[in-house]
């Protein structure tokens, strides 16, 4: 299990590496010159020289490199171009939207695919099987965006029961902070909650015509003790791959659900951040959510070595 561990944290590390250099240098040829854009093109050459020497953009582009990375290591991830604000403060005050929400849909997806996927595989083939699979079917097609401007028509215009958008922020109370974030968890939550609950199906479909499962059925084991104590638990890993997949995603992946909902949160700053030339904002951000989404596939490893021995012995 500790080499198994250690081969794990090493690929971490070098996935970090390797992204940080891909980022970097991935944004070095986006053309364009940040202080240009912030000066406008009627600036002089001796203030555009100024500006480019004061948010470093002289150095050479390794020295750069070095610069952002070691001062991201040390938690400083320097100053906005635009709003010349610590960019580290501003992504902490957007990670407490992005990130609550992130887990919001993410709790919200699994509580309802775990039940469905399981309920469609036991009644493989009947009525509740396909009333299942093609809910989902329709969860999986409609877009993200078009069910939470839906949702907002229904619940926050019609029904008034949520507001249209916007974040009260947690100072409000935790209560009414989880209700400004429902509408956006839901929207995030059912298409990656029909994704799922299909590959809990199919899984557990495949783990059921196994012959383990055969053995127990014929020891006596009815077809519901055979899924709950021996199905279950060998389908479920990629399952987990699924749910780490997913919360990057979300993570990530809300620029639009929060712009439909007018949320400052993570997906939101990088937009804006673009649409500025803003770059250090660009690179520490999406830096930080490549550093979410490898932490998070770690975190999947270590779970299969939880659910599956095999894992655990492996030299």
């Amino acid at each position: 299990m500790l080499r198994y561990f250690l081969k794990r944290l090493l690929s971490l590390g070098l996935s970090l590496v390797v992204a940080s250099v891909v980022i970097f240098l991935a944004l070095e040829v986006v053309p364009g010159d940040p202080a240009a854009y912030m000066l406008g093109i009627n600036a002089q050459p001796d203030t555009l020289a100024a500006l480019r020497d004061e948010l470093g953009l002289n150095g050479s582009v390794w020295a750069r490199y070095l610069g952002w990375v070691g001062g991201m290591l040390t938690g400083d991830f320097g100053t906005s171009y635009t709003y010349r604000t610590p960019v580290a403060e501003m992504i902490g005050e957007r990670l407490w939207i992005s990130l609550p929400l992130a887990l919001y849909a993410l709790t919200l997806s699994t509580l309802i695919a775990f039940p469905a996927g399981i309920w469609a595989a036991s009644k493989r083939g009947s009525v509740v099987d396909v009333a299942v699979m093609g809910v989902t079917q329709l969860g999986v097609a409609i877009p993200n965006f078009w069910f939470a401007m839906l949702m907002v028509l229904v619940f926050a215009i019609n029904l008034r029961w949520f507001s249209a958008g916007g974040f009260v922020g947690w100072d409000a109370g935790f209560w009414l902070a989880m209700k400004s974030l429902t509408l956006p968890a839901v929207a995030l939550a059912l298409p990656q909650a029909s994704i799922l609950a299909r590959v809990m199906r199919s899984s557990l479909l495949d783990t059921l015509s196994e012959d383990f499962i055969r053995t127990a059925r014929a020891k006596g084991l009815t077809k519901r003790q055979a899924l709950w104590r021996h199905a279950l638990r060998n389908a479920l890993i990629p399952v987990l791959t699924i749910i780490g997949l997913q919360f990057s995603f979300l993570l990530a992946g809300a620029i639009i659900i929060e712009n439909v909902f007018f949320l400052p949160g993570l997906g939101r700053l990088v937009f804006q951040s673009i649409s500025a030339r803003d770059l250090i904002v660009v690179e520490s951000v999406v830096m930080l959510l490549v550093l979410a989404v490898i932490v998070v596939n770690f975190a999947v490893d270590m779970a299969y070595a939880a659910v599956d021995p095999r894992l655990r012995g492996r030299r």
